[in-house]
């Protein structure tokens, strides 16, 4: 047995322990290489940071709660436990249900590589989650928060610029701190999405004059420094921007707008109220998923939920059939 376990592949022979003349799979190694599969599929460095912390969360469980530490010995009860404890500790159905998310797409890799025959997680149905309307900016918010920066020197247009972009464009934080000149072209930008998906979003003259005006400012301001970066976006030594430098602007940008204290001032929701203002201006839901970049259709009718009726009025009578012929 032990000339055998010296041809084994490196990645394979990390996990594989002999037993009484058995291969014993621990799962703290498969999490391992599971989070080496997420870096290969180039799934961002978020998301494979995020699935790397949710799967052990629930390893430890199983090792301190039922002594499990091997992939055989796991039972989707065990998993249950786990997710009735989390209920029990008061946490939200969505972050149970993004939980559970990174435990299926874990035991999923498992069974398709065949360590296991079974889909442990098959059965394990997502906690009911109650309709949320999502919050957004309105307009008159939006309007104060662009024209917030009104300076002309580097940081106030940068800041303005990166505004502009998530309220007309929708994109993702990660995709606009990654953002390269070569992906913006004449009427529309290329975006480098989630799981390495490319997807183009439309420039509108009134965003192609802000960012024709930031790469002007930007090719001055930066003259005569060291520039090693890219990046569309550079903070003002020439780093690439993080996202807790951008979510901070959003933040402080909201309160010194006197935004509604009881929205969220952050990217992702300039990114909801882009798809709801969207919706409102008569855009089709099928197209604005596109847009977006969302998996299934699905993930962009919850904006829909959001939208007043008034809005709805208004929305139908511009598209009237016999009003546009």
């Amino acid at each position: 047995m032990a000339i055998i376990t010296q041809d084994l592949h490196p990645l394979l022979f990390c996990f594989l322990q002999i037993n009484k003349g058995c291969f014993v799979m621990l799962l703290k190694d498969l999490s391992e290489e599971f989070k080496f599969n997420c870096q290969c599929r180039k799934l961002s460095e978020k998301t494979t940071s995020n699935y790397n912390k949710q799967v052990n969360y629930l390893l430890r469980y199983l090792e301190d709660e039922h002594n499990v530490t091997q992939l055989e010995d796991v039972k989707p009860q065990q998993i249950k436990q786990f997710l009735i404890m989390m209920q029990k500790k008061g946490r939200k159905p969505q972050y149970i249900n993004d939980l559970l998310k990174a435990f299926k797409c874990f035991f999923k890799y498992l069974q398709e590589e065949e360590y296991t025959t079974d889909l442990i997680t098959e059965k394990i149905k997502n906690v009911k989650q109650p309709k949320v309307i999502i919050q957004t900016f309105t307009d008159d918010e939006v309007k104060r928060m662009v024209q917030f920066y009104s300076g002309n020197d580097y940081l106030n247009i940068r800041n303005r610029t990166i505004l502009c972009l998530f309220f007309d464009t929708g994109i993702r934080l990660n995709e606009l701190i990654t953002l390269r000149d070569e992906q913006i072209h004449d009427d529309y930008i290329l975006i480098h999405g989630k799981g390495d998906k490319e997807r183009v979003v439309p420039k509108s003259p009134y965003l192609a004059r802000c960012l024709f005006k930031y790469q002007i400012v930007k090719k001055s301001y930066f003259e005569y420094r060291t520039q090693k970066y890219d990046n569309t976006f550079l903070s003002k030594n020439g780093k690439p921007l993080t996202h807790e430098a951008i979510e901070r602007m959003v933040r402080v940008t909201g309160k010194e707008c006197k935004v509604n204290s009881n929205i969220r001032c952050s990217p992702h929701t300039c990114r909801h109220t882009f798809a709801q203002m969207q919706l409102k201006n008569g855009l089709d839901i099928y197209a604005l998923s596109r847009i977006m970049g969302h998996e299934s259709i699905s993930i962009t009718q919850r904006y829909l939920e959001g939208l007043k009726d008034r809005d709805v009025l208004v929305a139908g009578t511009k598209t009237s059939p016999l009003m546009n012929l």
